[in-house]
């Protein structure tokens, strides 16, 4: 299909990572009404219907996993309980009525306020880039039982944190590379690695945009129910600060984050 000059301008200003997609939507809209040349008229019109679509697809929240509710192939552990109840903890929220309320013009999905559910490490869901990044974690420990030096741990970890001692015979984990992901507890055949303790990791106020900012991970692992007034405090705390929808992250400072890590301490 062709297109005029003005046309192709107006689609050169598309962010390139949807622009293709953007013109097969755009050619599709013409090609219904017979026509065999795009026009900036075309252009607008398909815009126009894609902001219109847009507005009535916003419920005021996103929430991600990394592969739907399949869930991960890769999984540390399954989170399915966890984002019903994160599902459900939106829902009640309004996030609608409170964006209506405080956000000039059209809503759009930037708008929204996003949390991402990773069940690895490998992250696949770009924890480290919304308002609320959990990443599922299975910390190693080591036992008391005799290591056959086997080496299956080293093999399997995909950190190189891992290596064996000689006098005596043992693993030992460097747990400032290790990003807990379990796989050398799964499969340790001595079980003289095993679960230390299981949980999430939570990542704070990340964004990308005009000022992309990475998330700030809170110290440690937490457990369902901390996890849930974690989002809870964070909730309030943009309702209490957002204006005129403004992200999180652009609200959410430093030493906001500070506060809330003192809070999470245990007492």
């Amino acid at each position: 299909m062709e297109w005029t000059k003005d046309a192709e301008n107006a689609v050169k200003r598309v962010p390139f990572f949807v622009r293709k997609k953007v013109r097969t939507r755009v050619e599709t809209q013409v090609a219904e009404t017979g026509k065999k040349i795009v026009t900036l008229a075309d252009v607008k019109t398909a815009q126009k219907r894609h902001l219109q679509k847009m507005s009535e697809e916003i419920k005021g929240y996103q929430i991600d996993t990394c592969f739907g509710s399949g869930g991960c192939p890769n999984r540390t552990i399954p989170s399915e309980k966890l984002l019903e109840r994160i599902e459900r903890m939106m829902a009640e929220q309004d996030f609608l009525s409170f964006l209506k309320q405080h956000v000039q013009g059209d809503l759009k999905y930037h708008h929204e306020f996003r949390i991402t559910i990773a069940e690895c490490p490998n992250a696949c869901s770009q924890p480290q880039i919304k308002d609320i990044g959990i990443i599922a974690a299975l910390v190693p420990g080591l036992t008391n039982e005799v290591c056959t030096a086997c080496e299956a741990c080293v093999e399997a970890c995909p950190d190189n944190c891992i290596h064996l001692l000689t006098h005596p015979e043992k693993p030992e984990i460097d747990m400032d590379r290790c990003m807990s992901c379990g796989k050398c507890v799964d499969v340790c055949p001595t079980q003289t690695i095993q679960e230390q303790k299981r949980g999430y990791r939570v990542l704070l106020g990340g964004k990308l945009g005009r000022h992309p900012r990475l998330a700030m991970e809170l110290p440690g692992v937490y457990n369902e129910k901390t996890v849930l007034e974690i989002i809870q405090y964070c909730i309030s705390f943009y309702k209490q600060n957002s204006r005129q929808g403004q992200r999180f992250a652009q609200i959410f400072k430093e030493s906001d984050f500070e506060i809330l890590t003192k809070k999470m301490q245990p007492s």
